[in-house]
C-alpha cells in the first residue's frame, strides 16, 4: 500500500505521475529524450542501462519495466537483459557496454565514485563523449526515478505479464505519451 494516498490504483511510477502531473510532464519530456535518442547509444543500451541501474536500486517496478522494454527492442532476448542485471560482465554486450555499465553502476553508488580511469576505459572502449554523458544522466534519472516510486511504495504488479504489454505501448508511442496519458483524469485519455 502507498505511503500516501495517490487517489488511484495504478501501478509505479505511473501511478505518481497521475498524482502529480505538473512533475509528470517535464519527467515525461526528460525521459522521452534521454531513453528514444538514436544519437549514439541504442535504444536498447540506453534501456539496459535503466534497468541494470534499476536492479542495483533494487526496485522492482522499474527494473521489470525497463527490462522488457529492453527486451522487445532485443528481439525478446530475455535471457541477455537477465545476464546484463546480474553480471553483465559475462553477458554478451560489448566492450563499450560494459564499460558504461561500470559507469552506471558508480553513479548509482555516487557521482563522485566514477573515476578518470572509469572515463578512459569507456573511451579506449569505443564510447564517446555524448556516449558517457548520456550514461551518468540515464543512472542519474533513474536514481530519482526508483526513488520516487520507492520512497512512494507504489504498487508494483507481480504478475509478470503486465510488464511486456506496457513495454510494447512505450515502444510503439514513447514515454512523453506515455507519462503524460498516465497524469491526466480517465476521461481526458484518447
Amino acid at each position: 500500500m502507498p505511503h500516501i494516498d495517490l487517489k488511484n490504483d495504478l501501478p509505479g511510477a505511473r501511478s505518481a505521475f497521475a498524482y502529480s502531473p505538473e512533475t509528470a510532464e517535464p519527467i515525461g519530456i526528460l525521459a522521452e529524450i534521454l531513453m528514444r535518442s538514436d544519437e549514439g547509444l541504442t535504444r536498447s543500451e540506453r534501456e539496459l542501462i535503466g534497468t541494470y541501474v534499476s536492479y542495483l536500486n533494487d526496485c522492482f517496478y522499474c527494473h521489470h519495466s525497463h527490462g522488457a522494454i529492453a527486451c522487445i527492442y532485443l528481439n525478446g532476448d530475455r535471457q541477455l537483459v537477465e545476464q546484463v542485471r546480474k553480471n553483465y560482465q559475462h553477458a554478451a554486450i560489448s566492450d563499450k557496454l560494459k564499460a558504461l555499465l561500470q559507469i552506471a553502476g558508480k553513479v548509482q553508488q555516487s557521482g563522485k565514485a566514477v573515476t578518470p580511469d572509469d572515463i578512459e576505459n569507456a573511451r579506449e572502449a569505443g564510447a564517446t563523449d555524448k556516449d558517457i554523458h548520456d550514461t551518468v544522466l540515464i543512472a542519474a534519472m533513474f536514481c530519482m526515478m526508483n526513488r520516487y516510486v520507492d520512497g512512494l511504495a507504489t504498487t508494483a504488479p507481480t504478475d509478470m505479464s503486465s510488464y511486456p504489454l506496457r513495454a510494447k505501448q512505450i515502444v510503439e508511442t514513447g514515454y512523453g505519451s506515455h507519462i503524460y496519458k498516465s497524469a491526466q483524469p480517465a476521461s481526458d485519455q484518447t
